[in-house]
């Protein structure tokens, strides 16, 4: 038994790698190597691209491996493309592992649902003057005119780019807690919140605070999953799928 790759660089990830470790299945974890310090999952882990699709690939048949999980971040589009490419050309079974997203919050009917990172820039200078971003240091790009406007952005790594001098940078790294996004919202004077559809509770005190504050939400819809690619929204079921493979 070759065993399977991770592609991960997430909580899922990680405890997906411990849950199949516990069940004396091989696992290598592949990290994107993006973050420094990163939370590391058990078992092998490798760091760094692939080279694209024909790059994994020939990763994939040199490996040998008996299946992929994609466990990326639900907005990490392109590397879950390329993964659904390379395990179709190489003939490795994929399951794609994603957290479920914010659309059943309590509060999702109020807010301000966007297809992308531009419609979300367009739809917050509508709706307020000084924003919380929580979109991603890859993102960042598009607010880029936002120099005449306080904007709160809050990164694990810091930009790659000077932010303007308006901006507050803050770099911290989840869990947070209802108390302290509801200080954090109110001591800025914060009067929209932009997001993406991430899901997960280590973030989601932030939503529970602006709804309390009466705060509009700009919420980035989700990719979607790769055509043909089978997906579940928890570790228990990729294990399940993983267990299941490798027996038959």
């Amino acid at each position: 038994m070759s065993g399977v790759l991770v592609i991960g660089g997430t909580a899922e990830a990680r405890a997906l790698a411990a849950a199949l470790h516990a069940c004396d299945v091989p696992v290598v974890s592949s990290l994107a190597g993006r973050v420094s310090n990163p939370a590391l999952p058990e078992g092998e882990v490798r760091i760094g691209g692939f080279g694209g699709v024909d790059g994994l690939v020939d990763h994939l048949r040199a490996a040998g491996y008996d299946a992929v999980v994609d466990a990326t971040h639900p907005f990490a589009a392109r590397m879950s493309a390329h993964a659904a490419t390379a395990c179709e050309v190489a003939g490795v079974p994929l399951l794609r592992l994603q957290r479920p997203g914010w659309g059943g919050h309590r509060d999702a009917e109020r807010w301000h649902w966007v297809r992308d990172i531009d419609d979300a820039r367009r739809s917050a200078e509508s709706l307020g003057d000084r924003a919380f971003l929580t979109t991603g240091r890859q993102t960042l790009d598009a607010f880029r005119s936002w120099t005449d406007r306080y904007t709160l952005v809050r990164l694990v790594e810091e930009p790659s780019w000077p932010a303007p001098t308006s901006w507050e940078v803050l770099r911290s790294r989840g869990p947070y807690s209802l108390d302290s996004e509801r200080e954090l919202l109110r001591s800025r004077g914060i009067d929209v919140l932009v997001t993406k559809d991430s899901g997960g509770s280590m973030t989601e005190a932030k939503l529970q605070a602006a709804g309390e504050l009466d705060i509009p939400v700009v919420v980035v819809r989700r990719p979607p999953v790769p055509e043909g690619v089978m997906a579940v929204d928890s570790v228990d079921d990729a294990v399940a799928w993983t267990v299941t493979l490798l027996r038959s």
